[in-house]
């Protein structure tokens, strides 16, 4: 009986470090993913510390889980001790790891708010000046998307550095103009009409709904997988205890 519980425990932490082994598979993905991405997102991210430190944080967080849900599988098979014992502390200290990253996410959120966004837009946006990151990086993302600001064209008008940069000749920069095809190469419809305001030639729907629609799927199925995973590694770390305790 004693033998035949073993062998049923043995079986199911093979089966939970196989799902740790594609969960960490899935986070490595999404991270490179983040960091590849010709769409834009990789801008938006390099443009926020935060941001790009937690993308760093999951690209280890999905290599190191990769890597001991195989040295789980291969624990829970062989019956080794040494492999049981290693792959229960380390996965102990990923999943108090996560923990934590999902607390500072919880108490940093504010960094990611409609209000943040356009007090950092208004307040460090130069226009066309390719030589500065922030403003290089959201000319890009609004072509990207083919939108404006982050509320819409009327941001630009509290965009002090921009207006002043302008001399008030220009109503939004030349990255707000639609362009056929809506990429950076694409061919602005009249640059003129756009820069005055003209809504025919620009595009009037801000970044911050734009992005947040486009990748809302992304972000519940990140939360959902993140979840997931949590749940997954806590039970694996209860078979593994039990099935260290069970071996002579």
């Amino acid at each position: 009986m004693e033998g035949d519980c073993l062998s049923c425990m043995k079986y199911l932490m093979f089966v939970f470090n196989f799902f740790i082994f594609l969960g960490g598979a899935c986070l490595l993905g999404i991270g490179i993913w983040v960091m590849v991405d010709p769409t834009g997102f990789r801008e938006i991210v390099a443009a926020n510390p935060l941001l790009i430190t937690g993308v760093y944080i999951l690209l280890a967080m999905g290599g190191l889980l990769f890597l001991l849900g195989f040295l789980g599988c291969c624990g829970a098979i062989r019956e080794n001790k040494c492999l049981l014992l290693f792959f229960f502390l380390f996965i102990l200290i990923i999943f108090l790891a996560e923990l934590s990253a999902a607390i500072l996410a919880f108490i940093f959120r504010e960094n990611l708010t409609r209000e943040f966004f356009t007090k950092e837009l208004t307040k460090h946006y130069q226009g066309n000046n390719d030589t500065d990151v922030f403003s290089a990086t959201w000319n890009s993302v609004m072509i990207t998307f083919g939108c404006c600001g982050v509320n819409g064209p009327e941001d630009f008008k509290l965009a002090s550095i921009f207006r002043l940069l302008t001399l008030d000749s220009d109503e939004v920069p030349e990255a707000c103009c639609r362009r056929e095809p809506q990429t950076r190469d694409g061919v602005l419809l009249s640059r003129e009409d756009c820069l005055l305001g003209r809504d025919l030639f620009l595009n009037k729907q801000g970044c911050y709904t734009v992005i947040l629609n486009a990748f809302e799927t992304y972000v519940y199925l990140a939360g959902a997988l993140a979840i997931g995973v949590l749940a997954i590694e806590l039970f694996a770390m209860i078979f593994a205890m039990c099935l260290f305790r069970g071996i002579q």
